[in-house]
């Protein structure tokens, strides 16, 4: 009897984690390498489209938050060790330095009073326009993100050559649609969460709640294309083709560009906070041209929290990736040996460890 039901159990499981993929039906796609995953997912290729996304311009923008996450209320942030106060100024967007000209008091511990910022230690109001020696910061609202542009005279370690543009690098988003901002943070640097994503040969075997399968279908010098089946419940998957990029040093995003929802997007960034500590911010913006998706968008507010939660649990995961190649460098250092030149500039070989 107990044999029985646990060869119903084990052939439940099997089903469970089987695709059975639903949606449009997709072209064929070529078949670029017969090998297994982990011959597949090349250290070098990995390290060279990170390079080449870090030779990016940035214009000097950093991602804070979700858009509808600052209100009238003062709030603290950080950007490369640099302590911010956000708030709004009716619907506009602004940012500055978390102390008070006056004395020093932190901004963000006071108030929003007919647009101004109000000190909380002596009523100081500070407005829109740079007065008694107080400068706003450049921000900027996306409708979805929040941003904030620091020069490289206002933190160490920004780019020596940084050159600010008016707005930040923002890839083609769909007009309308569902979107869900998520924000976590992680022991890494910004590069590391950029190469997680540039290895998407790790998501079935890491992610097999969230991916059916996945292979590589297209391969460039600065970005990759995979076709994946989407577990949507249990065995039932959707497939799709998905690029993905880099806009700027510090982001990467998944495009669908065939099957289910084209146009959808997944933008990850990843903002230094200080040394070693990094806040990752997604979006996730879906969209498709099925008739019943405009009935579905209505409902926003309720599936907001499923796409949050389903973004957070593969971030979870892939949090614990970009902090494992983290600390790989550091424990390099730690020990005064020289790390493989991969771990240095992101996913590895085996890791060489040479005594000096």
């Amino acid at each position: 009897m107990a044999g029985k039901w646990m060869s119903t159990v084990s052939t439940l499981q099997t089903a469970w984690r089987s695709n059975v993929p639903f949606g449009r039906a997709l072209p064929q796609a070529p078949v670029l390498d017969t090998r297994p995953d982990w011959e597949q997912a090349d250290p070098r290729w990995i390290r060279a489209a990170l390079q080449r996304s870090q030779q990016l311009p940035s214009g000097g923008w950093y991602v804070l938050d979700a858009s509808d996450s600052f209100g009238a209320k003062p709030r603290r942030m950080q950007v490369r060790g640099l302590q911010l106060v956000v708030w709004r100024s009716g619907q506009q967007l602004m940012a500055a330095r978390d102390v008070c000209p006056h004395m020093g008091a932190a901004l963000s511990e006071g108030r929003v009073c007919e647009g101004k910022l109000v000190c909380p230690w002596h009523g100081m109001a500070l407005g829109p326009e740079p007065s008694r020696g107080f400068r706003p910061l450049n921000a900027h609202d996306d409708g979805q993100l929040a941003w904030v542009q620091l020069s490289a005279a206002q933190v160490a370690g920004a780019e020596a050559a940084l050159e600010l543009t008016p707005k930040p690098f923002v890839a083609p988003r769909p007009a309308s649609g569902l979107s869900a901002v998520i924000r976590m943070e992680a022991r890494c640097e910004p590069k590391d969460v950029v190469a997680n994503r540039l290895d998407p040969w790790h998501g079935a075997h890491y992610h097999p709640h969230s991916f059916g399968r996945l292979r590589v279908i297209d391969q460039e010098d600065d970005a990759i294309s995979v076709r994946v089946a989407y577990r949507v419940a249990g065995p039932l998957a959707v497939e799709v083709d998905a690029r993905f990029h880099c806009p700027d040093p510090r982001s990467i995003v998944m495009t669908i560009v065939r099957g289910e929802g084209v146009g959808s997007v997944v933008e990850t960034h990843a903002t230094p906070l200080s040394e070693g500590h990094t806040a990752v911010v997604e979006l996730t913006y879906a969209t498709s041209e099925r008739w019943g998706f405009a009935l579905v968008a209505r409902a926003q507010t309720l599936l907001r929290p499923v796409m949050r939660w389903a973004a957070h649990r593969l971030w979870v995961e892939d949090a614990a990736y970009a902090e494992r190649l983290y600390e790989l460098r550091a424990r390099a250092r730690e020990h005064h040996v020289e790390a493989d030149a991969a771990v240095e500039d992101g996913p590895t070989q085996p890791v060489r460890l040479i005594a000096r």
